[in-house]
């Protein structure tokens, strides 16, 4: 028998390079960068994707996509990967397309062929336009560097390869960014451009420009968690939606952002499983109203008593804190809540309140989920500071974009709906659905203050101005009875606290069968960042 070593085919060849290939891939950035990268407290970016998705359903592609390592025989001896990994996978048993940088090339800078796998005009993007499904951006890296000057031979003009796709994407599938790590730049705009942001504790920051180029333009030193961290971000800024705890929190938002989420805006949002009775009626909404009208109470409460168990999941919880905005379900169906809160400003409507409440009602109308509106303001937020915020225009917009809608909305006010701040609870298109509780109250103005103005003459040249001011707030207090509305037939029904569930689950099921009939694209803008 011969003792010469076999020789291996040349298909034999092929398959062992692409195997090598595979595993070159599955390195990212070596040993020694991830190492680095998990000393931070963070995953790498195939760790996330795997601690994100459904077990064994991730597929990847491009993944040889990198920069080959050559011999002198013209063979590869290694590959750096593109620091991008990206592909197809399941939440729930649902496809999306998925992607996110890998800190651990390059500290996840833009790749430099004209071909991109993710980022702004990444080909994950075309996956979930062309398949109609969500998108989950898991961003770490800081865009593009002026280091690809000297090999592209030439700068790029702003917008040849630009948002075209992340903005398209707005009006067709949900959109999701979760900040793992620093953005800037390119990413950090990306993650703008989402229907739903989340950032992490401690390792997450996002800005247009970091600290280097601060102090280069301005010349101030200040560090990246003052910058950009969750503080200014997500509590000062809003220009991140919600923050996490840890990684593996984000995760957890993600994947239940999206089970409210339909596949897109061709299709109805799914229904979920629930054992919650419809007919279940909390003798607690009798008591959660105080007998005093200027002492506050929990919103938070009163939603939870109203909407299936354990089905609230607030966005923006740590902004624009007047209003609550929350995903919830009603017989196992998706919803849109948002609620005034007494607790914040007695309810009236700030700017931030009001630019978090246009973000949520444009989001519920793309994606054909009915608000319900829970109503206790008294007005705009008034006073100097909040017309440098610019608390009208913002609030005005919110009655704006409540007008557009084009999704059910049904109106419950608790207790005060007053000014232009009521009109944006209410949606004039469709059935325009209004209810009260006993405890309801409305107008233009509250008569305490609408007293004090209209009347101010009458009540100066009275001998005691005080005695005379509650005089004629005793007169005219009787007309401003909701039974006095309820009467006329400008509010559609007065119902009793406890029979708030029933009656939302039962025009909820109306709203869905009504909503498959005009399912498609709301408008052509989608959401606006």
């Amino acid at each position: 028998m011969s003792d010469a070593p076999e020789t291996k085919s040349a298909a034999e060849e092929r398959l062992e390079e692409l195997k090598n290939r595979r595993a070159w891939a599955e390195e990212l950035g070596g040993a020694d960068a991830v190492e680095r990268h998990h000393a931070r407290g963070r995953l790498t970016i195939r760790e996330r994707i795997g601690h994100l998705i459904d077990k064994g359903s991730f597929h990847e592609v491009g993944k040889l996509t990198g920069n080959g390592k050559y011999d002198e025989n013209n063979e590869v001896t290694g590959v750096t990967p593109a620091p991008y990994v990206m592909g197809l996978a399941e939440i729930d048993g649902r496809p999306i397309a998925v992607g996110g940088e890998d800190f651990t090339v390059r500290g996840g800078t833009s790749w430099g062929a004209r071909r991109r796998k993710g980022g702004q005009g990444g080909f994950v993007e075309d996956l979930a336009h062309e398949y109609r499904i969500p998108l989950v951006n898991l961003i770490d890296g800081a865009g593009g560097t002026v280091t690809s000057l000297k090999s592209r031979g030439h700068s790029v003009f702003p917008g040849i390869f630009g948002f075209e796709r992340s903005v398209e994407l707005l009006g067709e599938v949900p959109v999701v960014a979760a900040v793992m790590g620093t953005a800037a730049g390119g990413p950090a705009g990306r993650a703008i451009l989402s229907h739903f942001s989340i950032m992490v504790e401690g390792t997450s920051q996002v800005f247009a420009a970091g600290p280097p180029v601060v102090k280069r333009s301005l010349g101030q030193e200040i560090d990246k968690d003052d910058l950009g961290g969750v503080q200014v971000a997500v509590e000062t800024s809003g220009t991140i939606h919600n923050a996490a705890k840890d990684e593996d929190d984000a995760f957890r938002q993600i994947r239940q952002f999206l089970s409210y989420m339909p596949q897109n805006v061709w299709e109805l949002p799914p229904r979920g499983a629930t054992d919650d009775p419809v007919d279940r009626c909390e003798e607690g909404l009798r008591k959660i109203i105080p007998e005093k009208r200027t002492r506050a109470y929990d919103m938070r409460k009163l939603i939870e008593m109203v909407v299936d168990r354990d089905s609230m999941f607030e966005i923006q919880p740590g902004y624009g804190k007047a209003v609550i905005v929350t995903m919830a379900r009603l017989n196992g169906y998706p919803v849109g809540v948002i609620a005034n809160n007494p607790m914040i400003y007695g309810g009236a409507m700030d700017a931030k309140a009001a630019r978090k409440q246009i973000h949520f009602m444009e989001l519920c109308d793309n994606f054909h989920i009915p608000v319900i509106f829970l109503v206790d303001v008294p007005g705009f937020m008034v006073g100097l500071a909040a017309e440098k915020e610019g608390a009208l225009r913002e609030g005005m917009r919110a009655v704006y974009t409540a007008g557009k809608m084009r999704v059910p909305t049904f109106t419950l006010v608790i207790r005060k709906c007053y000014g232009m701040a009521g009109m944006a609870t209410c949606n004039k298109n469709g059935v325009d659905m209004k209810v009260a509780w006993p405890s309801a109250e409305w107008g233009s103005l509250p008569i305490e203050g609408g007293v004090a103005a209209a009347f101010r003459r009458e009540i100066e040249a009275a001998e005691d101005p005080a005695a005379k001011e509650k005089e004629i707030e005793a007169e005219l207090r009787p007309f401003a009875s909701p039974f006095r509305t309820a009467e006329a037939f400008e509010v559609e029904d007065i119902i009793d606290p406890i029979e708030t569930r029933p009656f939302f689950c039962k025009f909820v099921e109306l709203a869905y069968a009504r909503l498959k009939h005009s399912l498609g694209p709301q408008s052509r803008a989608g959401v606006q960042p």
